[in-house]
């Protein structure tokens, strides 16, 4: 089984998927300037088409025989496989989502609902072989298509794979696996991603016996957030069922996708045996001047939180990861690519950028076939886990883990930390910047260890050479041997923030059934708890796990960040931790620090460590912090608040913000309140 980074069957569609055609790379429609004005924004994905009563009434009948027969397969383990068209076809119609393309150079009009009828005409067809006991898909070559269900909220997610025709079921042999992540679409969802197999041309570059993986990333998000696991749980579910090499995991994309491959490769290093993006962006406030003409105007912990996704902060990373770009020459988006250069330039790195002549937004034949051969060399390496010199830098715990080396503390979230490592047999030498704690791998039987000048000798006792792992720990200025990751409230990987880091692991959003302390707040709750469920089916197309404050158990509080809504007056599983959070809440007030606000007019956001379960986090009153405006170019889509901020409610929520921010700032490292909010 793929194991989850910590830092984080198809049968033959017949007649009715015979015409399959490639998914776009690039945006369905161009964003640019008119797409800069925040009082004017549309919506994404757009409403969809009306389509024909009688083709209506066919799609939901055949829907609930699509439903009734899923019944009576009853449980399976290949059941998302069968429920990710079941959930294709109901939002397509629940939701007014069916999104036909226009009219051809024929001019003949499409068929209506030409994409979710294919869809339905396949999940009709696995449906009626998994209750007849068969997959037949589990064992297809060519292009399949497959399902899996979400650790993060339940929801049934799609996604391809394309399996080499000499792939053997029955074999023994491991497969290199390449990820590609597709580029942007605003009207294609999960009928249009599954009614449309991805194609071998264009876009993906095929390696000889090797899988190619094609997440849907839930819709267009630029796999950020739960886009971002999204990719992880699906290496998870393929390597559950397909025999894959660990070793030979290439990351790809382009346009979108080009932009989720920088991220993958400078955030997950370890990973990857090669890394080849083409165009997309590769940070925010560059890409966003150069291709939207937007004129940026950040708050200060804006600027911070760009360092979460700005790949080119990571640029390092690469050090030991063999990188080849992509970019036309003509391409605007060239810019990701030659931003990226630069800053490898300023720490001693050359990036390969292969260029096509005279192309724009695609790949020239020529320059494709280059890209290929690089990456296949690099592939045909072999990737050391444990490399002699290795580098890694990171400005967040989320992102924790680099080739040989783990930061499991930082002196200042959101500034760089940074390990340098050489080993000469069995000795390693590290220098640090802005780390408290870290977890050295290593592989033979004993190692001696100097961390900034101070040497720790260390032993594994293993009888025979392997691979170990050795926690440090800096303390008064002098690093140690640990035993234990440090207790008590500190900020450490997967528990660090900022609030949207809270939706990236399995939720829980608590509603109150009381009555609010204040009536415009509550009533500001009730609109932004409706915003958040919604806005989480459109963006990233699940359907947020809700549940009354009376009825949460005790394991939905063992399993679950709990998103709780109201005050502690109107929601009873706050009561029950208010006293334990840095924010308090008196008749007249809310108390952040030495300042109290008007508790008539003010709402507390933040993200804490369940006091009832300090594993898992608490948050108050958000969903995730980008919004609508964000949603028209995906370099937008990155969190716009930090670990805390105070929400002055008179002003009336918008396309940006949830409202007036009047105070918004960052825990310290055990999760305190700062003077300077962290400033």
């Amino acid at each position: 089984m793929f194991a989850l980074p910590r830092a984080f069957s198809a049968l033959l569609f017949a007649a009715a998927v015979a015409a399959l055609a490639t998914l776009p790379a690039s945006p369905t429609r161009a964003d640019g300037p008119k797409d800069n004005v925040p009082d004017k924004v549309r919506p994404v994905p757009p409403v969809g088409n009306d389509i024909p009563p009688a083709d209506r009434d066919a799609i939901r009948a055949g829907l609930a025989e699509l439903q009734q027969l899923i019944k009576d397969a009853g449980p399976h383990e290949l059941l998302p496989d069968v429920l990710v068209y079941e959930k294709a076809v109901r939002w397509a119609l629940d939701y007014k989502e069916i999104f036909d393309p226009a009219p051809g150079k024929d001019k003949k009009p499409p068929v209506p609902a030409n994409n979710v009828k294919k869809v339905l005409a396949a999940g009709l067809e696995r449906a009626k072989a998994l209750k007849g006991g068969k997959a037949p898909w589990a064992t297809q070559t060519g292009a399949v298509l497959r399902g899996y269900r979400s650790k993060i909220d339940g929801s049934v997610q799609p996604y391809w794979l394309i399996v080499p025709k000499e792939y053997d079921f029955n074999g023994q042999t491991k497969h290199r696996l390449d990820l590609w992540w597709h580029g942007r679409y605003e009207n294609t969802v999960e009928a249009g991603f599954m009614a449309n197999a991805p194609g071998t041309g264009g876009g993906i570059i095929p390696a000889p016996g090797a899988l190619i993986l094609h997440p849907f990333g839930r819709f267009s998000n630029a796999n950020k957030f739960a886009g971002e696991v999204d990719t992880f749980e699906c290496l998870d579910h393929v390597s559950r069922h397909y025999r894959i090499d660990g070793r030979r995991l290439v990351a790809r994309g382009f346009s979108m996708g080009g932009a989720a491959c920088w991220q993958y490769g400078v955030h997950f290093p370890h990973l990857w045996a090669a890394c080849a993006p083409g165009a997309g962006f590769s940070e925010t406030p560059e890409f966003l001047k150069v291709f939207q003409k937007e004129t940026l105007e950040p708050t200060w912990y804006e600027q911070k939180l760009w360092h979460m996704y700005n790949a080119t902060d990571y640029c390092e990373n690469l050090f030991n990861l063999p990188t080849v770009a992509y970019s036309g020459e003509i391409d605007s988006q060239k810019q990701a690519a030659d931003v990226m250069a630069r800053e490898m330039k300023k720490v001693g790195l050359e990036l390969k950028h292969v260029i096509g002549p005279k192309t724009g937004h695609s790949y020239e034949k020529g320059a494709k076939e280059e890209v290929n051969r690089l990456i296949d060399a690099a592939v045909a390496q072999d990737r050391e886990e444990l490399p002699a010199r290795f580098k890694f830098v990171t400005y967040t715990l989320r992102y924790s883990r680099g080739p040989g080396v783990e930061i499991h503390g930082m002196e200042k979230h959101w500034s760089r930390a940074r390990v340098e490592g050489e080993r000469k047999g069995q000795a390693v030498t590290l220098k640090t910047e802005n780390v408290t704690a870290l977890l050295l791998r290593f592989s033979g039987s004993a190692v001696d260890v100097t961390i900034d000048g101070t040497a720790i000798a260390h032993r594994t006792g293993a009888k025979q050479p392997g691979v170990d792992a050795v926690l440090f720990r800096k303390t008064g200025g002098a690093w140690e041997k640990a035993s234990a990751p440090a207790g008590g409230l500190v900020k450490r990987p997967r528990l660090q923030g900022p609030i949207d880091d809270a939706l990236m692991s399995a939720f829980l959003m608590v509603k109150p059934t009381g009555k609010a302390a204040n009536e415009k707040v509550g009533a500001w709750a009730e609109k932004e708890f409706a915003h958040a469920t919604e806005h989480w089916r459109k963006q990233f197309r699940g359907d947020a796990p809700v549940k009354a404050d009376a009825e949460v158990t005790d394991a939905d509080i063992a399993n679950n960040n709990l998103i709780l809504w109201g005050d502690p007056r109107s929601n009873a599983v706050l009561a029950k931790v208010a006293d334990k959070l840095p924010v308090k809440w008196t008749d007249t007030g809310v108390v952040v620090g030495k300042h109290t606000y008007d508790a008539g007019a003010h709402v507390p956001v933040l993200i804490y460590p369940n006091p009832l379960n300090p594993q898992k986090y608490v948050v108050l009153n958000s969903g995730f912090t980008f919004r609508e405006y964000d949603y028209l170019n995906n370099a937008r889509q990155v969190s716009k608040l930090p670990d805390y901020a105070v929400i002055d409610v008179t002003t009336p929520p918008n396309a940006r913000y949830p409202g007036k921010v009047v105070r918004a700032g960052f825990f310290g490292e055990k999760w305190e309140l700062l003077d300077n909010d962290g400033k």
